[in-house]
C-alpha cells in the first residue's frame, strides 16, 4: 500500500474520530440542560442516539438519567453494564442503590454495600449505609460496628457521631452516648436530635 494511501485513510479515519467524539460531548451538553429544565427521559434520549454499549461514561450518565425519570428498571440495567464495564467502580455501585433503595430491594442494596467494602473496606459511605441499614431493623451491635468505621476516618463526622450516640443509646450505653451526643453538639450546637439524647439520658 502506498504511503499517501496510507496517510489518506489515516486521515479520514481522525476526521471521523473526532466527529464521533463531537456528537458525544454535544449529546452530553443537551442531557444537561434538559436535565437542568426536569426533562429526564429525554436527556436520557439524547444519549441513546450516539449510545455504545462499552461506554462506561453513557451508561453511567442513562442510569443516573432514567432513575430520576422513575424508569427503576432500566436505571439499573445502565448501572449494571456500567459496573460490568468497571467492575472496581464505587460510583457506579452508588448508582445502582438509587433505583434499588426506590423499589425497596434493600437486600440488593445491602449487597451492594458489602461488594463495596469488599473492595474498600474504609468506603466511609457504604459503612455508613450499612450501619444506617442495621440500626433500621433494631440491630444495635452491627450498626456500631460500621459507625465506628466512620468514625476513626472522620471523629468529628455529624451525621456519624449522632448515629452513633443513638446506637449507644439504644444499646444501654448511656455514658457512651451521652459523650457523642455532647460532641454533636460541639458540632452542631442547635442539634435537637442531640439535645433530646442529653434530656432523656438525664
Amino acid at each position: 500500500m502506498k504511503l499517501t494511501t496510507i496517510l489518506t485513510i489515516s486521515f479520514f479515519l481522525t476526521i471521523n474520530v473526532f466527529a464521533q467524539n463531537t456528537n458525544i460531548i454535544d449529546a452530553f451538553k443537551t442531557s444537561y440542560k434538559l436535565e437542568k429544565e426536569g426533562n429526564y427521559k429525554n436527556a436520557a434520549d439524547e444519549l441513546k442516539k450516539v449510545y455504545s454499549d462499552d461506554s462506561y461514561e453513557i451508561n453511567l450518565r442513562i442510569g443516573w438519567l432514567l432513575y430520576n425519570a422513575g424508569l427503576f428498571d432500566q436505571s439499573s440495567a445502565h448501572y449494571q453494564k456500567a459496573i460490568n464495564l468497571k467492575p472496581y467502580s464505587e460510583e457506579a455501585k452508588f448508582g445502582l442503590t438509587y433505583p434499588k433503595i426506590a423499589q425497596g430491594k434493600w437486600t440488593e442494596v445491602k449487597n451492594i454495600y458489602d461488594k463495596i467494602i469488599e473492595i474498600n473496606p474504609k468506603s466511609t459511605v457504604a459503612n455508613y449505609k450499612l450501619g444506617l441499614i442495621f440500626y433500621g431493623k433494631k440491630n444495635y451491635v452491627q450498626a456500631q460496628k460500621y459507625f465506628k468505621i466512620v468514625l476513626s476516618l472522620y471523629p468529628f463526622d455529624h451525621d456519624a457521631l449522632l448515629m452513633s450516640a443513638w446506637t449507644y443509646y439504644f444499646m444501654g450505653k448511656t455514658n457512651d452516648a451521652k459523650v457523642l451526643f455532647n460532641k454533636v453538639l460541639m458540632n452542631s450546637p442547635d442539634d435537637t436530635s442531640a439535645a433530646e439524647g442529653i434530656e432523656l439520658i438525664k
